[in-house]
């Protein structure tokens, strides 16, 4: 008979699961143990207050500063076109040529009326030096010699009046060689050889424009200045320069022109149909790039802002409550702060209220946290020039402005 009795089936149960239930909490405690998954990365800035040139994007177009209407001045035929269209000229140089026969003629014919006149005067002269002596002798009655002496003023007033009608001559014979009246590119020609012009009007024949320097002719909204105006008296902006301020212009390839221009004046008087203030400003332009016509944008400095509290505009995120940033704490820990946001500088927003000096603001990476997480902070690096965000970032951003943990297109999550 066998002493060994066999141990129960519930017994020997319980003893399998109590041994595999070991097993796994020692599995658990492992992973957590030596698997755990670090911070996720973000790249922030951090904040220090800076001097921003204050600049605002105003539409405009380009104008030539000079604008010349060449017209005939006499009638006559034009016998000749000298330039050739869309070249430069100079003041003086010759256009169009009139037919000059008649003012030759009429020229002519006034130099010869001079001419009669100016003998009778000098015949009318003589006769009264002869009889002046005469009449103190009472060898001539005092009426003749009173005779003498009007007739050699109406002979004086004749060459005077021969003289003018010779001037008059002189310049109808100038005029049918038409001049430009100022230097600049001539366009095309409006009559041809062969045309009446000049009849019973001032027939336009040519435009001169005068292109370098060239002008732009911007618009402001009245608001805008008005903000600017309140800005500068409050003492939170100051005047960009002494002297003009400076403008940069955009052509409408969204390229920036090689050369700044300056601000010329601004006009005293608001638009009642756009409710926009005219400034001008001027910008050289020796190659003849720039065209009248042409619509531009110009960057026009208005004023500067010391100690600035700027961020990337990609940092900013807005919802329905307003605009706000993630920074990091001095624990390590993603805390949400709203700001409030003022004018955009190029790719960085002017936060005027929310951020202080040494706030570290996240501008890559927020859509993989959360407030009260932490995370690992490094060094944000703009992958624009000058250490500005890309122009593309920032229209990106500001389109995922209104939902703040989507992610950006222009970021790609980082791996760790």
């Amino acid at each position: 008979m066998n002493s060994i009795h066999p141990v129960p089936r519930i017994t020997a149960a319980v003893l399998i699961l109590s041994a595999l239930a070991a097993c796994g909490d020692k599995g658990q405690n492992g992973q957590a143990q030596g698997g755990g998954m670090p911070p996720p990365e973000v790249s922030v800035v951090t904040v220090a207050p800076q001097r921003i040139v204050m600049s605002a994007e105003l539409p405009g177009r380009l104008d030539a500063s000079r604008v010349a209407q060449v017209r005939a001045r006499v009638p006559g035929i034009v016998l000749k076109r000298v330039f050739r269209e869309g070249s430069d000229v100079k003041a003086g140089d010759v256009l169009f040529r009139i037919d000059p026969a008649q003012y030759q003629a009429a020229y002519s014919s006034a130099e010869a009326t001079l001419a009669r006149a100016e003998a009778n005067l000098a015949q009318a002269t003589l006769k009264n030096q002869r009889y002046k002596p005469l009449v103190e002798t009472n060898a001539v009655s005092k009426q003749e010699y009173d005779d003498t002496l009007t007739a050699q003023k109406q002979a004086a007033a004749d060459v005077a009046a021969a003289k003018a009608a010779r001037e008059t001559a002189r310049l109808n014979l100038g005029y049918a060689t038409v001049n430009a009246p100022i230097s600049g590119r001539v366009g095309r020609a409006l009559v041809t050889e062969g045309a009446l012009v000049g009849h019973n009007e001032a027939t336009p024949l040519a435009t001169i424009q005068q292109l370098d320097p060239i002008y732009v002719n911007l618009t402001q909204s009245s608001s805008e200045f008005l903000q600017l105006q309140r800005a500068m008296a409050s003492g939170q902006l100051k005047k960009a320069g002494k002297d003009q301020a400076r403008v940069t212009l955009v052509t409408e390839d969204g390229r920036a022109y090689a050369q700044a221009g300056k601000l010329l004046f601004s006009d005293i008087s608001v638009d009642p149909s756009s409710g926009a203030v005219t400034l001008r400003a001027e910008f050289p332009n020796p190659d003849k790039f720039l065209l009248p016509g042409q619509y531009v944008r110009a960057q026009l400095e208005q004023g500067v802002q010391d100690n600035a509290i700027t961020v990337p505009q990609q940092a900013i995120q807005r919802d329905q409550t307003g605009a706000s940033v993630m920074l990091i704490g001095a624990d390590g820990k993603v805390a949400l702060q709203p700001v409030k946001t003022g004018e955009a500088q190029g790719n960085v927003w002017i936060v005027t209220e929310g951020l202080k000096a040494g706030d570290k603001v996240i501008v890559e990476g927020f859509q993989k946290v959360k407030p009260g997480a932490p995370v690992k902070a490094v060094p944000w690096k703009s992958s624009a020039p000058n250490g500005g965000t890309p122009p593309q970032a920032a229209a990106k951003s500001e389109a995922n402005a209104a939902t703040p943990n989507a992610p950006q297109a222009d970021q790609k999550p980082k791996t760790n």
